[in-house]
């Protein structure tokens, strides 16, 4: 399990892929959340907290794996960069009538940042770094 997670975390090929899939993430995030009636109806099947908790700690693994550095470097990279981002979605969201920029929900989205850093950088920080990566 360990060597597994060791290969996962620093395998230089999925860093660009991981990037992107972030990139492409927050964007389909930003480009869904703000049709009238989508957040409605996905905040049937759970609450705005649980829904960017998700959104955002996957954004943030994303991140981390993508990132070069130390394991703390990488979580510190992971961290600013979806606080930018829930940022980012708030202001997008202000601009809208039937939704509204809350400084809660980037809160949530940074401390789900926070968590699943703090726990994959342990994770890395442990787990035996192969010389051919």
């Amino acid at each position: 399990m360990t060597s597994y997670l060791s290969t996962f975390l620093h395998h230089p090929r999925r860093r660009p892929l991981c990037l992107a899939a972030a990139v492409v993430m927050y964007l389909t995030i930003i480009t869904t959340g703000n049709i009238p009636g989508a957040r409605a109806d996905i905040g049937a099947y759970a609450p705005g907290a649980v829904l960017h908790s998700i959104a955002y700690a996957v954004l943030a693994s994303l991140w981390f794996v993508g990132s070069r550095g130390s394991a703390f470097a990488r979580a510190c990279k992971a961290v600013l960069t979806v606080a930018v981002m829930g940022a980012g979605d708030e202001f997008v969201q202000s601009f809208f009538p039937y939704r509204g920029a809350s400084i809660g929900d980037w809160a949530v989205d940074v401390s789900a940042a926070i968590v699943i850093s703090s726990v994959l950088a342990l994770l890395a920080s442990r787990a035996p770094v192969d010389a051919r990566h």
